[in-house]
């Protein structure tokens, strides 16, 4: 991982110690105000110098999509993971805000931001949320944003070197199964089964050590369970491991040395789990035993070097599942990206079905999973962002943001928008009403520094509308994903708390 770098002394400035006087239009380089636990994320005066809406409201089109079968031992698609479900395909099949009399309502919590998020089975939110003290898992109420009940899963070395901003071991991913029970990795190599109570309330169940079957410098990066209920988790130097829940019993294979994991997994109902590492993409089973195999490894172009807006050289990209055959991924190939589809069955010979080069020449990577829609994927630019601080007075990342459709005799670009600046949002489509969402930043001479949700129409890629949540490096989502609430209302975390957006 990156070591300690100015991004983390910029984000513990401003949000720790905060100005001695408010921040004002025309000293837009002073740190705005800090961030206050329990108040919402602090506006600023600047956010009356930049449009609050742009746009109309989106009529909606609902696309066709192929079906994602439930996983029996997650909770229901949609809600159960960073990226909905064991497909990872980032879609819902509710409907998203139209843009119609849209509210803001934001929940500060400190320096803490909850990257991953699940919906327990009364619709509240589950949040896996990293700050400097560690990691802690939050239920939070879906309205109000108030924390119904925390509980600290594991700590953080500030020792270690490792930038808290950069930093997914051990804290990033877990999932949530249908008894509203998650799963989470531990920075101590320990897998937590953690309930969460009809009143709300956190339990820590169970802990599984894993610390004696990885490298005491490797980490826990993701967990996943198969469609037999048998857990997996990887390890983020290349370490595959199976856990049987009811013997305790554990098994482990090891990928290729120098192969690393920085990202989530994917599962299908043919018993497949599907990882990519930055030198591969990856289908792995289990044999008779519940011992890990690998079934098939296809490797990519993952270029010559660690583009600015990637944690690791390689794929930034979870594998997603496209209906019964496809799997998507984006490479880190120069001077383009492009997004490879691979036939994921078994026993086919031609695994690598197509690859189609995309985003601006010189400049293109994404760290954000592909987002399925329909039969196509959709893919956003995050070369340039190297920490909070690339995206400060005025600046921002790369524009483009793309759409790829996947045919039986290849794949071709249907779009490209390149005024699109998403410089590190988990973007999500809503099948509901045809719009895929994307937490944009534009560049602003005036260095303000304007974040908003924007809708994009999935057929057309053309911005249908966008809304401030507020300006200032609160407002930052710093990788955090988009989610949709089982009734359609849209949430963001950013590196200072919560978001959601609603329909009025």
């Amino acid at each position: 991982m990156r070591t300690l770098s100015a991004a983390t002394a910029v984000l513990g400035l401003v949000l720790l110690t905060g100005p001695a006087t408010p921040a004002v239009a025309d000293d837009p380089a002073l740190p705005p105000i800090p961030a206050v636990p329990g108040l919402p994320i602090p506006s600023l005066p600047t956010d009356l110098l930049v449009p609050q809406f742009e746009g109309s409201a989106a009529t909606p089109r609902p696309l066709a999509a192929p079906e994602v079968p439930q996983h029996p031992y997650l909770s229901p698609n949609g809600t159960s993971s960073m990226h909905n479900d064991a497909y990872s395909t980032d879609a819902y099949d509710v409907s998203g805000p139209l843009g119609r009399r849209l509210s803001v309502r934001s929940r500060s919590y400190g320096i803490r931001e909850c990257a991953t998020i699940a919906f327990d089975s009364r619709d509240r939110l589950v949040g896996l949320c990293g700050g400097l003290e560690g990691f802690t898992m939050m239920v939070i109420d879906p309205v109000t944003l108030e924390a119904v009940d925390e509980l600290l899963v594991s700590g953080r070395d500030l020792t270690s070197g490792a930038n808290p901003l950069t930093d997914i071991c051990g804290g990033t991913y877990f999932f949530l199964d249908p008894h509203d029970h998650a799963f989470a990795t531990t920075t101590d190599r320990t897998i937590a089964e953690i309930a969460v109570s009809e009143g709300g309330t956190l339990t820590r169940l169970r802990d599984w050590p894993m610390a004696s079957y990885i490298a005491e410098d490797d980490c826990l990066v993701a967990t996943g369970v198969d469609w037999d209920g048998r857990l997996w988790w990887f390890s983020q130097q290349g370490a595959v491991g199976t856990l049987d829940r009811a013997t305790g019993t554990v098994r482990v294979v090891r990928l290729p040395a120098g192969e690393g994991i920085f990202n989530s997994v994917s599962a299908d109902e043919t018993g497949g789990m599907y990882a990519v590492t930055t030198h591969a993409a990856y289908r792995l089973d289990a044999d008779d035993s519940g011992r890990p195999r690998v079934t098939w490894r296809r490797a990519y172009d993952r270029g010559t070097t660690q583009k600015p807006g990637m944690l690791s050289q390689g794929s930034g990209t979870s594998p997603t599942l496209i209906g019964r055959r496809w799997l998507a991924i984006a490479d880190n190939a120069e001077p383009r990206s492009n997004v490879v589809v691979y036939d994921r069955r078994l026993g086919v010979t031609r695994r690598q079905h197509c690859k189609v080069p995309v985003l601006a020449s010189g400049a293109s990577t994404t760290e954000n999973s592909l987002v399925a829609a329909g039969s196509s994927v959709i893919i956003e630019n995050n070369y340039g962002y190297s920490g909070v601080q690339s995206t400060m007075l005025g600046r921002s990342t790369t524009p483009g943001m793309a759409r790829v459709l996947i045919g039986a005799d290849g794949c071709r670009v249907a779009w490209t928008n390149d005024e699109v600046i998403a410089p590190t949002s988990v973007a999500k489509a809503s099948l509901g009403n045809g719009l895929v969402y994307a937490y944009t930043k534009p560049v602003r001479d005036d260095l303000v520094d304007a974040w908003y949700v924007s809708a994009i129409d999935i057929r057309t890629g053309k911005v249908v509308w966008s809304r401030l949540t507020g300006t200032g490096i609160q407002w930052n989502n710093h990788y955090a994903a988009i989610y949709l609430g089982p009734d359609g209302t849209l949430y963001v975390a950013t590196v200072a708390g919560l978001v959601r957006v609603a329909d009025g």
